[in-house]
């Protein structure tokens, strides 16, 4: 584990954020290559890429701070303070379910706006967003948080102390949860960058990447570690929040998918590359 490279005072350059960045610059030279291969605007593509950016930050604390109010319900100021910690210069927090979900809303917004095909443009973005599922989840086993439950699996790992996961469990081995949703993001980019390489409708690649991140993270979510809070039961189902809310995203990509198929009919031959966007 290594949660922070370096730091100068109250100053850190930690593995999370780190990775977090990377996953942004390469995702916008990511979209721009992938705008120009399928024949949408590459400029306002970038631009959409940006709503996206912003209000999946906003969205992944604001989900962080619903899950954790505990934490805030004494301050509310430390939602946005970066001096909070007393320690360290940051805002600590993020959940990806959250981000996603205040992202695509606004992201549908920005599309509406400039009269863009939401399907088209999502079909040039989603790979960055695997590719970036892949990467913040790395610095996520660095900084030692979103850990899994206790296991004697052969490749289980134990956080050193200091840790999020040390806090919680000790040095007892959990699942490397972080490393699962890495490989299913890494596996995913391929997948879309694939799909978005052969013959299809639009809205293919975007319900694909709906339905297998909402199916990937629905798995995951029985070997990651939650406070007792974060779960809930109806009748003898036990399930996690986050559990809820990929069921709503797979049925989004249900909806692309069924969506992709209505449009085909009524627009041109399938995407073999380039393509004019259908009607939404």
């Amino acid at each position: 584990m290594c949660p922070e490279f370096f730091h100068i005072g109250p100053f850190a350059l930690r593995a999370y954020g780190l990775t977090l960045a990377l996953s942004f610059f390469i995702g916008l030279a990511l979209i721009a290559r992938e705008s120009r291969l399928l024949g949408v605007d590459a400029e306002r593509t970038s631009n959409f890429a940006f709503v996206l950016i912003a209000f999946g930050l906003l969205g992944g604390r604001l989900g962080y701070v619903f899950y954790h109010w505990g934490e805030f319900s004494g301050h509310p100021l430390n939602i946005i303070n970066p001096f909070a910690s007393g320690e360290r210069f940051g805002i600590a927090g993020l959940t990806l379910q959250g981000g996603m979900l205040l992202a695509f809303v606004a992201g549908w917004v920005y599309v509406r706006r400039w009269k863009m095909s939401l399907a088209a443009t999502l079909d040039a973005v989603v790979p960055a967003v695997a590719f970036g599922i892949f990467l913040t989840r790395i610095g996520c086993f660095l900084n030692g948080c979103c850990f899994g439950v206790p296991t004697s699996l052969p490749w289980a790992v134990s956080f050193p102390e200091g840790s999020p996961a040390y806090a919680f469990l000790g040095s007892i081995p959990v699942h490397p949860a972080q490393l699962y949703s890495s490989a299913y993001g890494l596996a995913l980019f391929f997948i879309l960058l694939w799909v978005n390489r052969r013959p299809h409708n639009v809205g293919v690649t975007t319900a694909a990447f709906f339905m297998i991140e909402a199916a990937s993270r629905f798995l995951i979510e029985f070997v990651r570690y939650y406070e007792t809070e974060l779960w809930f039961e109806v009748g003898s189902l036990k399930m996690t929040y986050n559990q809820l809310v990929s069921a709503g995203l797979f049925i989004v990509g249900i909806a692309f998918w069924w969506n992709s198929r209505r449009t085909a009919s009524a627009s041109a031959a399938p995407r073999d590359g380039t393509l004019q966007s259908p009607p939404e």
